[in-house]
């Protein structure tokens, strides 16, 4: 073996000194949500007179309910609400999530079990910055939530993505599972119903899973945030509930923004072991300490309130999953599986990449999300932001009007691929 000489110059380094380093590593690191920035796309069109239809943004398009808007103009006025209140949520707001997590999926907790974060995104990243040590794995399965990655990592975490496709319905197995398990796995998230593809896990696949990371001593990450949006028959029951010696390693996310349109409002939570909650909640009160006081008491009205307004929201959605299905179907080159949950498409059109349309080519998804929002003037987020390339995610929470005459420009334009 031939030794190097030590006079021989050192390859120059390309990396900056710290002090010259504007952005952390940590921080650049971090994609911008492609969701919210199609969605901001494809509004600033509108604004400059263009007629785009966007199905980018993943929420609903009704008002908040009247009485919840009511009980937070209320709370305006009453002068406790403008201080600051306990970091980890007002004690009526938890009691009213103990009795709502009782309800709707059998979960027995205390107020001691939940933290009040500000919006499903918050309680996410402060889940995974709880339980991960740098290095910890993280079992994703695929497609994702855009954002599921990006908090991982911030936290010190590594995803490590499990993929399904439209063949399985979008939904991963435990063998997949195992297979991708390494001695690093520290948690599993699970999406169900699911953000992007609307795909929903039968209640035996649940327990399965469930089971299997009992087995395994693997903790889980379960969002439930789309609990109330099945369709079919369909049920999305809560992991501990069907696997109850998960309890104690297994951490459920929720809030209100779906279930109640209420998306602005930022109100989330976590419901998890309590010295896991205690944790999250020290690490609030430094980030953020308490959510909005007012947001706050319209969640205690919207969580003590019945689900009627959930029903009348649940009944467009299914009106409008059914025809955006059956459009998008009729459409040579796209595979639209129909999705059990939540409000997303997410159809394949790996067989339209390397067609022209329009007089121009798409190599990815991406591009050919570009080509529909600037021939057809549709914005749609591409695949590659849910880890998975070739695929579009389409949200149907929008108006019936608006969502027919958006897939009929893309039957117009797709149409067109030779």
């Amino acid at each position: 073996m031939t030794a190097v000489s030590s006079s021989e110059p050192a390859a120059p380094s390309t990396e900056l000194p710290p002090v010259q380093r504007r952005i952390s590593r940590r921080i650049a690191a971090i994609a911008e949500s492609a969701t919210l920035a199609v969605d901001a796309k494809a509004k600033a069109l509108k604004a400059a007179g263009k007629p785009v239809i966007g199905f980018g943004a993943g929420e609903p398009d009704f008002p908040t309910p009247d009485y919840v808007v009511a009980a937070a103009v209320a709370a305006c006025s009453q002068p406790a609400m403008h201080r600051y209140t306990p970091a980890g949520g007002l004690p009526a707001l938890k009691e009213a999530i103990v009795a709502k997590t009782a309800r709707d999926s059998g979960l027995q907790v205390t107020p001691a079990n939940v933290l009040v974060t500000n919006g499903g995104k918050q309680a996410v990243y402060e889940a995974f910055a709880t339980m991960l040590d740098p290095g910890d794995e993280v079992l994703l399965p695929a497609p994702y939530w855009t954002t599921y990655p990006e908090a991982i990592a911030l936290a010190g975490g590594v995803p490590v993505p499990v993929v399904a496709d439209e063949e399985s319905g979008y939904l991963v197995s435990v063998a997949q599972l195992e297979a991708a398990r390494t001695p690093r796995t520290k948690v599993l998230l699970f999406c169900s119903p699911s953000n992007p593809t609307g795909a929903v896990y039968p209640p035996e696949v649940v327990e399965e899973i469930g089971r299997w990371a009992v087995d395994n001593g693997i903790w889980v990450l379960t969002d439930e945030i789309y609990e109330h949006l099945t369709y079919d028959g369909a049920t999305a029951p809560s992991m501990p509930v069907l696997v109850p010696e998960l309890a104690d390693t297994c951490v459920v996310v929720n809030g209100v923004a779906k279930t109640y349109a209420m998306t602005g409002w930022r109100v989330g939570w976590i419901v998890g072991p309590a010295d896991v909650v205690k944790a999250a909640t020290n690490l609030q009160s430094h980030a953020t300490s308490n959510v909005a006081n007012v947001s706050q008491a319209a969640a205690i009205a919207a969580l003590t309130g019945d689900l009627s307004a959930v029903g009348t929201m649940k009944a467009a959605f299914d009106r409008r999953r059914r025809t955006i299905v059956s459009m998008l179907r009729e459409i040579p080159g796209v595979a639209c599986p129909e999705p059990q949950g939540a409000f997303y498409v997410y159809p394949s059109v790996k067989a339209l990449l390397g067609r022209e349309i329009a007089g121009r080519t798409a190599s990815n998804s991406v591009e050919l999300a570009e080509i529909i929002l600037e021939e057809a003037e549709v914005a749609v987020v591409p695949g590659e932001a849910f880890g998975t390339p070739g695929y579009l995610r389409m949200s149907y929470a929008l108006g019936d009007d608006d969502l027919v005459e958006g897939v009929s420009r893309m039957q117009r334009l797709l149409g067109q691929a030779g």
